[in-house]
């Protein structure tokens, strides 16, 4: 599984089924005012967390999801699940692995929400906001040690195309991991995941 942040909440996630055959899951690509972004997007799937108001192109019909439910998509399942008002969030099981997506949460899920994403292999969380705007750094510390994946990503920090958002440094500070790695790009198979501790990955945004 090949995971890029493209800044804000946008997420591209490359998988392969049990056919070998490739899949692209991009998640809240929406255009923004500034900063570089790609123009249009050709994936199999595209998951909105907030609606499709200011979303980029995409291309060559691909599978939608921008409300609650549940679809399946070349051996990957993907649920929306309530979030807050403003959000929903994503549960994604591929290659053996859970994901899960915040989207632009302002607030903690609620218990059931939270029940369902406990334990996920990979947790994408928003860090940069102010509770009123995505989480902030000290709320999005409390919802990641509720879920207890085994990696997180923090996203949606301060970068070219959000730059009012905190910079990821103050969750770092705030959560207390030292980050694994900074990489554009990160490739991960279910046997190479951290077994008891959470790992803290950083990424730069990169499409």
């Amino acid at each position: 599984m090949h995971i890029n942040w493209l800044g804000q909440t946008c997420v591209k996630l490359q998988i392969k089924n049990l056919k070998n055959e490739d899949a692209v899951i991009i998640i809240d690509p929406y255009k923004p005012t500034s900063g570089d972004f790609p123009r249009s997007f050709s994936p199999d799937v595209g998951l909105f967390s907030h609606g499709l108001d200011k979303a980029a192109t995409l291309s060559q019909d691909p599978l939608v999801l921008d409300s609650f439910g549940e679809v399946e998509k070349k051996d990957a399942m993907i649920y929306a699940l309530p979030g807050d008002d403003q959000s929903q969030v994503f549960k994604i099981i591929a290659e053996g692995m859970i994901v899960a997506h915040l989207g632009n949460i302002a607030k903690k899920p609620n218990a059931e929400t939270l029940g369902k994403l406990n334990g996920a292999d990979v947790l994408l969380i928003p860090v940069g906001g102010n509770d009123k705007d995505g989480l902030s750094p000290k709320t999005a510390t409390e919802v990641a040690t509720a879920i207890e994946p085994r990696i997180i990503i923090p996203i949606a920090h301060k970068c070219d195309t959000d730059p009012k958002a905190l910079p990821v440094a103050d969750f770092i500070k705030e959560i207390g991991l030292k980050p694994e790695a900074t990489e554009k790009k990160i490739i991960l198979k279910k046997k190479d995941l951290p077994a008891e501790e959470t790992q803290l990955i950083i990424l730069e945004k990169n499409y």
